[in-house]
């Protein structure tokens, strides 16, 4: 039975350019929405910039621009990078938006309507350099749990915990790099412990990874505070509704920009503004998946569907998180050029390496993982062009030049067909598990089997006695017909060479058809599908992205 889902990734900030660590979570989500696709069921896949904060304010303020002009260009350079690395988003919009602000005013109107809204004073760093309150990320100092220097002041990046920014040790001004003084401020917070119980039980109830629930866990132990969910001005984001100082904080309105993408999307569908009643209930009606990094579980796990259920929206079906990416073992840096954006890695490699290669290493689990770069030359070379692609550049001119671009009538091992089309099965369980280094090993098996029959086959020696010409035609034919249901299997993840191979053969790549074979039907000749890295392209982009 085909299922209607709706599929989201997490908002990128507007603040900068999409590098090859956020590239992780959007091809594992594209990757998993085109899987669904194949598989025959209905998915909508959404997206939007996170338009809103202090960051933005200030990096438009240094620019001596408005706020709004710098979301804008961003957001066109975010458009342009996920686009030419084959994420297919249905929906790509921006927080910064009228269907935003409704629905943030909506939910918080709800949500203060069912008591769950309160206001009370709290005691903030204010920069006396800059004359503002510091944002959380604008304050560093040293953890109050593990005492690690140099930390954010709402969490810690090496030990994970979340406090107050009151709670961090020797603080100073990210921005001015002041001492900040305490200043009283009144605040709204949310209570999040009006649904302790409902949280306990949610997530627990399969719709988090495992390793994610225990860790969701200890933050009920702890207790679950009430959450601060305004900031004072200035601010660049929506006010509060009846209040002059408060904005709504930017963890507030941006995982319902999720939302407003639907609705964007639907007024797009429909040709006119769709009501709030119905985004509400488009949303009920689906199942809702939600992929994140692991560094947002808070705010998706326990804030989110608490916001939901207390403003009588649906809860999410599903949030997976993963990892963080690490290159040649290391995290990002500038300075050894393995920061890299992805506008750089497109000036010099070409997408859907990558997108193999991470694909091949994500599991179910939220552990980091690690981009190799010898190995990433090594992997593509080796599984891309030396084992797929070699399949069919080693028979495909046969077809065209012998036997008239036509393949044969019948396959000499059908049963060989067979247990190719039968591992789909578990190749599909592993892309709907998101254990996609599991489907990778699966169909590059598989690829191992054709080049085995290929190479005991040796059609290049077939062709040459004139009473073998059947036996070749029909060699060719059948490694040609195992490589386009390889290509089926891969479609999720490169999606651009299936496209190729489509009109290569002139035929769709349809899972509900995977077994039957294309029997005496014409192909096009063949053009090459991939090229092998030249590891002289990695030390250039390095370079680049070291210079950059």
């Amino acid at each position: 039975m085909p299922r209607q889902i709706l599929v989201t990734s997490a908002l990128p900030y507007a603040n900068g350019p999409i590098h090859i660590g956020h590239l992780v979570e959007y091809i594992q989500t594209d990757v998993w929405v085109r899987a669904m696709r194949l598989f025959g069921h209905e998915v909508l896949y959404l997206c939007a910039d996170d338009a809103h904060g202090a960051p933005i304010m200030l990096r438009a303020q240094a620019e001596g621009i408005a706020p709004e002009d710098l979301v804008a260009r961003i957001g066109a350079e975010h458009r342009a990078d996920f686009a030419d690395f084959g994420i297919g988003f249905d929906n790509y919009y921006t927080t910064h938006s009228d269907e935003n602000r409704q629905l943030a005013e909506d939910i918080f109107g709800r949500l203060s309507a069912a008591g769950h809204i309160v206001r009370y004073g709290v005691t903030r760093h204010f920069d006396p350099v800059k004359g503002m309150f510091l944002a959380d990320r604008f304050i560093r100092g040293e953890c109050p749990r593990c005492g690690a220097a140099d930390q954010y002041g709402d969490s810690c990046e090496v030990c994970g915990a979340t406090y107050a920014p009151t709670d961090l040790k020797n603080p100073r001004s990210a921005l001015s790099g002041a001492e900040p003084v305490l200043k009283e401020s009144e605040h709204y917070f949310f209570r999040l412990s009006d649904f302790s119980d409902l949280l306990t039980t949610w997530t627990r109830a399969g719709h988090l990874q495992e390793e994610v629930a225990n860790k969701i866990a200890e933050w009920f132990e702890a207790g679950l505070a009430d959450w601060d969910i305004s900031r004072d001005a200035p601010y660049f984001g929506f006010k509060v509704p009846g209040s002059e100082s408060q904005y709504f904080y930017v963890w507030l309105d941006a995982p319902i920009g999720y939302l407003a993408s639907l609705w964007d999307w639907l007024n797009r569908r429909h040709g006119r503004t769709a009501t709030l009643d119905e985004v509400r209930a488009f949303w009920a009606q689906r199942e809702v998946r939600h992929f994140i990094g692991k560094d947002i579980l808070y705010f998706h796990a326990l804030f989110w569907p608490a916001m939901l259920h207390g403003a009588g929206y649906a809860k999410p079906a599903a949030v997976s998180a993963h990892g963080f990416l690490t290159v040649d073992g290391q995290k990002m840096s500038k300075s050894r050029g393995t920061f890299i954006q992805a506008r750089s890695w497109l000036d010099h490699l070409p997408p859907e390496p990558l997108r193999y290669y991470f694909a091949a290493k994500l599991g179910s689990g939220i552990d980091d993982i690690d981009l190799n770069l010898d190995d990433f030359v090594a992997r593509v070379n080796s599984d891309l062009v030396g084992k797929l692609v070699n399949i069919a550049s080693r028979t495909a001119g046969f077809i065209e030049k012998r036997f008239e671009g036509r393949l044969s009538a019948a396959l000499p091992e059908p049963q060989m067909y067979a247990e190719f089309a039968a591992a789909g099965e578990d190749i599909a369980a592993a892309y709907e598990a998101r254990e996609y280094g599991r489907a990778m090993r699966d169909v590059m098996a598989l690829a191992d089997k054709a080049n085995e029959y290929i190479a005991a086959q040796a059609p290049w020696s077939l062709v040459k006695d004139p009473a073998r010409l059947a036996d070749a035609h029909a060699v060719c034919s059948q490694a040609l017909n195992l490589f386009r249901l390889l290509m089926l299997y891969l479609q999720p993840v490169l999606p651009r060479m299936a496209a190729q191979v489509e009109a290569m053969f002139g035929a769709l790549l349809v899972w509900a058809e995977r077994t039957q074979p294309l029997l005496n039907h014409p192909i096009a000749p063949y053009v090459a599908l991939a090229t092998r890295i030249d590891p002289k392209a990695i030390t250039a982009l390095i370079e680049a992205s070291r210079a950059a």
